[in-house]
């Protein structure tokens, strides 16, 4: 939750699922008069492309630049270039965070002995985190400064991966991934806002492009390499990559970026703050200890949802009221807007959520190693990323309400696609094409939905917008993930043999053969689960028709 997350995911002939991963979160604004979009953005996965950016402040730059500070900001400069190199650096390493951690839920499910529904908690914990860090880093800006809140994230992220590595149960490792998310989700807006702050308007788009690198490469290698560590290393290392990586952009940032004054803007909404993420987490978390224990009125699933219920709630009324609430939920009142966000919210719920378990259905049903499972993903992935150059330009002289629906309809049929065809035994290359159409489809509907929502809010407002719209796929991703897992395991539990009432952690236990016998079942229960994300998928077309069908 996260387009991520690659897609949050033996031997090197045989493939694998890769994970989607986030869009990378764009700076938040604070200016209420000034507000920068752009929509080109390069390619990723499961929101495969740079969401729509603004400097922290709205501006373009700091202040009146002098003669050093004329020469810093020219393109192409060595100093922009050594600038864009750290910021690329530290947005690569939060990015294969992201992509690298789904073809290794399989291991750790294994290794810790933690029923899917436990083992989701890796995932959903850190794009919870990543949504909780989202509105705050403009406020954060304004208190603390670029340069010292960046390495402060990068400082965070590495010693939460440090200590991820570590982890001695699946309670710590969810602990420490939560500590990855709260870091990790400052560092790509803060450092955009470095790059913006320093750079020539005039060449915007340039930097946005080195922006996106990222997002390019990270759910291309992210799922290889993590399989490879997985399999050849110690899952361990898929989080003890990031320390020396940490820490050399800990070093370069240290050194290279300017100094800058905090200067404080807005009042930070403690209250909302402490009701969304907290009421989230608790709701996610009682309805699928209820759903795996099937008993949702047991105090250890009641308390928690009605709990996280309640806080959500007076998030929403809090919201609804403040002079600065946390997010404006007063845009959605604005039709273009509130249909955008039903359009993301529900798309990326099913597409997101689903693409947490692609890995587990290649390694537990097809046998393939971690390393595979990712692989078998790059054809879904280029689809995207290559569709999203195009749809970026098809945007500017297609109204939202035709391109939009249109890749609602082309996703959720490829999807369909691979739904039916979900078996113990279908050919990879028609599982892999039916993906690439999905990939297409996803390629033109996220990051249009995004542009759209923005272009007819007032510039003022705009700023809110853009956090709004940049929350909604990690709440989808992490909401659509703990669904998915609760109702597979679910399937599971219903498709096997009392014996095996344990569902994945019991599936581990057995020897290979036995596995083997069990795979059209396990198929089966894949296949249950996938047609609830499809549905999820396929719902959005309805809103996405209300978009605006006028330039």
């Amino acid at each position: 939750m996260g387009v991520p997350a690659g897609e949050r995911a033996g031997t090197p002939t045989r493939f694998s699922a890769r994970e989607p991963t986030m869009p990378p979160t764009p700076a938040p604004s604070t200016d209420t008069t000034t507000a920068t979009t752009t929509d080109t953005a390069p390619a990723a996965t499961t929101a495969p492309t740079t969401a729509p950016g603004t400097a922290v402040d709205g501006s373009d730059r700091t202040g009146p630049p002098g003669p050093t500070a004329r020469h810093a900001r020219r393109p192409g400069t060595p100093r922009i270039a050594a600038l864009a190199s750290v910021v690329v650096l530290g947005s690569l390493m939060t990015v294969l965070d992201t992509t690298v951690v789904n073809v290794a839920l399989n291991r750790l499910s294994a290794d810790f002995h933690a029923p899917l529904a436990a083992i989701q908690w890796v995932v959903t914990g850190y794009t919870l985190a990543l949504a909780a860090v989202i509105p705050l880093t403009a406020w954060a800006i304004g208190r603390f400064g670029t340069k010292r809140l960046y390495l402060l994230a990068i400082g965070a992220f590495a010693l939460g991966s440090a200590l991820a590595g570590l982890a001695w149960n699946i309670e710590s490792l969810i602990a420490f991934r939560v500590l990855q998310g709260l870091a990790g989700g400052a560092v790509s807006p803060v450092g955009m806002t470095i790059l913006i702050r320093a750079s020539d308007p005039s060449h915007r788009g340039r930097i946005m492009s080195i922006l996106g690198i990222p997002v390019l490469v990270g759910p291309l290698i992210g799922p290889v390499l993590g399989g490879y560590l997985v399999d050849q290393v110690s899952w361990r290392w898929i989080f003890l990559i990031n320390v020396p990586i940490g820490l050399l952009a800990l070093l370069l940032g240290a050194r290279l970026f300017p100094r800058d004054t905090p200067q404080p803007t807005r009042r930070l909404d403690v209250p909302g703050l402490l009701a969304l993420s907290p009421g989230l987490a608790l709701l996610l978390y009682g309805l699928s200890t209820g759903a795996e224990r099937h008993a949702f009125a047991s105090p250890g699933a009641l308390l928690p949802t009605l709990l996280g219920a309640a806080l959500v709630a007076a998030f929403v009324v809090r919201a609804l009221t403040a002079a600065e609430p946390l997010l404006d939920l007063r845009l959605l009142r604005h039709r273009p807007f509130g249909t955008a966000v039903a359009t993301l919210a529900l798309f990326t719920c099913g597409y997101f959520g689903s693409m947490m378990l692609l890995p587990l259905y290649y390694q537990v049903v097809r046998g393939q190693s971690a390393t595979g499972a990712g692989l078998l993903g790059i054809p879904q992935v280029l689809a995207t990323g290559i569709t999203m150059q195009f749809a970026g330009r098809l945007g500017d002289k297609v109204a939202p309400g035709k391109l939009v629906p249109t890749g609602v309809v082309l996703a959720a049929t490829g999807f369909l696609a691979f739904t039916t065809q979900v078996a113990a035994d279908t050919p990879y290359a028609v599982l892999m094409a039916a993906l690439a159409l999905m990939g297409v489809g996803v390629g033109m509907t996220i990051m249009p939905t995004m542009a759209a929502a923005t272009r007819s809010i007032d510039a003022d407002r705009i700023p809110a917008a853009s956090t709004t719209m940049t929350i909604i796929p990690q709440l989808g991703a992490s909401v659509g993930g703990a669904l998915m897992s609760v109702l597979l395991a679910g399937a599971m539990t219903d498709r096997l043999p009392r014996a095996l009432s344990g569902g994945l952690e019991a599936v581990h236990a057995l020897p290979r053969t036995a596995v083997r016998h069990l795979a059209p079942q396990l198929a089966d229960a894949f296949q249950h689960t996938y047609v609830w994300a499809v549905g999820f998928v396929a719902l959005a077309a309805l809103p996405a028709v209300f978009l605006p069908r006028r330039r």
